[in-house]
């Protein structure tokens, strides 16, 4: 059975008429859709519910009133012939009237197989019936004569292919190769050959395409392999935005001018139909007057008040405090801009169709989008140093820095696309809640946290199972662990324990310091503070093991 129809109503049909229709019904329903084929003209739109009416006699009852194109209508019902014939299981000793095989008719008209495959899209009704035994396709004499008598034109056209002499295949592979020489390609060659030989562009091409497979040392396209792969296609679309003039690309693919556009609008369609554009809805948006009370610069601020970044930051972190903050204001008009170009960009991709997609349609969704990415960059870039605020909390000994700010940036970005921001509350408050439930999921010391963190979109994260610890019990602990680390602490001179507390943030005032920072705070390189540390840490470790105390793995 086949499954390219372009209506699914003719689907619907077919599979209502294949599985519960009596066999002499499917036989007059075919007589019907045979003979309405002949009278379909391409030009006309036609509803999907006169052509079941003019197959079954019959209306739907229920029918969204599909339309279809008369071409389309035709590819329909060519294959809805085919289809009910299989499941009527028509024997061709039945049959009052001849029926032809496809050799047989290549034969009859003096074409090749190919020909009649390529008539069979054109309007060619086939059958299939069984013959000894097998099912196969085969053509009603009837059904020939009338599709012979519509197309003289054409195949009269398909028998001067067949009636090629050697000479005449010498001319034409002659002229493709001088042609071939002076930069035509394949499209533009064949084209000309056709018009100088009075061929059709099919012989040209079947002519010089056997040639190239025979003579592969002589082949006058040896590049020339058929339909573009995608891989081919992207590569196209590519240069194609890099600049590259449309003439080169063609001469090295030994395609058309049209070709390559076809290919570029092809592959840009792809992309547009793969833009993320989910947005959060809002009735401003269907305003008539939407754009110009929502696409305005942003608020300015007279005054904005420089962060100071923490010491201990390496530079390209400590610069994130270079961007400024984003008031209420600022962050309103951003997420309410960056939702209304998405939605903007949206209604238009709804209305391109991928089959022909309008460059007109794919010229205003591509700016929108640009603008989509930069108000989306600016919101996120101004929220980075939350990121690292947060991961500095959350960072443990045996804990990467890096990627906790790593996932943290990506829980942003995803805060960001979901931010409902009509709602009124800030985006940094929604922001921090996603970031910490995403360190809740990952780091295991975490999970014990996870219900402190509330947030109006629970949605988004998913439930988690609750594992939580007793609250005194992790006091008490708490209290133990503090009271041996002062026990083994007390083993140190005074000099000993000011480096370690500093280093290691013992002292809960203040964060970690480097050594750089310890010594310039003692009055020594730090290279000294380096020496004092591991001889207090070799101190630590034997008071530790003295006491039963037991140690970290990067103490062990």
């Amino acid at each position: 059975m086949h499954t390219e129809y372009n209506s699914s109503t003719m689907k619907q049909l077919r599979d209502q008429q294949v599985r519960f229709a009596p066999r002499d019904k499917k036989l007059e329903q075919m007589e019907r859709a045979e003979q309405l084929i002949v009278e379909i003209d391409p030009l006309r739109v036609y509803s999907c519910d006169y052509l079941c009416f003019r197959i079954t006699k019959y209306r739907p009852e229920q029918s969204p009133n599909l339309t279809v194109s008369g071409t389309e209508a035709r590819h329909d019902l060519r294959l809805f012939v085919e289809d009910v014939s299989d499941s009527a299981d028509i024997r061709v000793e039945d049959v009052s009237e001849p029926v032809h095989t496809v050799e047989q008719l290549g034969k009859m008209l003096n074409v090749s197989t190919k020909t009649i495959s390529r008539w069979r899209e054109q309007g060619l009704v086939s059958r299939r019936f069984i013959v000894d035994g097998r099912k196969r396709v085969g053509f009603l004499h009837s059904s020939v004569e009338r599709f012979v008598n519509r197309n003289l034109d054409r195949v009269k056209r398909g028998k001067r292919f067949s009636q090629l002499t050697e000479q005449e295949r010498d001319e034409i592979v002659d002229r493709a190769r001088r042609l071939a020489r002076a930069g035509g390609n394949l499209s533009e060659i064949t084209r000309q050959v056709a018009n100088q030989m009075n061929r059709s562009v099919e012989t040209i091409r079947y002519t010089l395409k056997q040639f190239d497979k025979k003579q592969p040392d002589l082949a006058i396209f040896p590049n020339h392999s058929g339909p573009l792969k995608d891989e081919a296609k992207h590569q196209i679309y590519q240069q194609y935005r890099r600049g590259e003039p449309i003439e080169v690309i063609a001469k090295q693919y030994n395609r058309a001018r049209s070709a390559v556009y076809r290919v570029v609008n092809e592959v840009r369609a792809t992309r547009i139909a793969e833009l993320p554009l989910d947005f959060m809805h809002n009735e401003e948006f269907e305003r008539r007057q939407a754009s110009k009370s929502i696409l305005t610069p942003m608020p300015q601020v007279e005054t904005q008040r420089k962060t100071k970044p923490p010491g201990d930051l390496p530079h390209y972190l400590a610069s994130l405090y270079d961007v400024p903050l984003l008031t209420r204001e600022q962050e309103y008009h951003l997420f309410r801009k960056f939702n209304f170009l998405k939605y903007q960009a949206s209604q238009l991709r709804d209305q391109l169709n991928s089959k022909k997609p309008k460059t007109k349609i794919m010229g205003e969704i591509e700016p929108l989008y640009e603008q989509v990415v930069e108000t989306k960059n600016i919101i996120v870039q101004s929220n980075l140093r939350l990121v690292v605020s947060i991961a500095k909390r959350h960072v443990s000994a045996t804990d990467d820095f890096f990627t906790l700010v790593s996932d943290g940036n990506m829980s942003l970005i995803r805060a960001v696309e979901k931010f409902d921001y009509s709602r009124g509350n800030k985006f940094s408050t929604y922001a921090s809640w996603a970031i910490m439930k995403n360190f809740a999921r990952t780091i295991p010391v975490e999970f014990k946290y996870r219900d402190r963190f509330r947030t109006s979109q629970e949605e988004l994260f998913g439930a988690k199972e609750d594992r939580r610890s007793d609250q005194w019990e992790l006091e008490r602990d708490q209290q133990l662990r503090t009271a041996q680390v002062n026990r083994i602490l007390a083993c140190l001179d005074d000099r000993e324990q000011q480096i370690i507390v500093s280093r290691y943030g013992l002292d809960y005032s203040q964060e970690p310091q480097t050594l750089k920072q310890v010594g310039a705070e003692m009055g020594v390189t730090k290279e000294r503070v380096r020496q004092i540390e591991a001889r207090a840490l070799n101190k630590l470790r034997q008071a530790a093991k003295e006491s039963d105390m037991e140690l970290p793995s990067e103490l062990q």
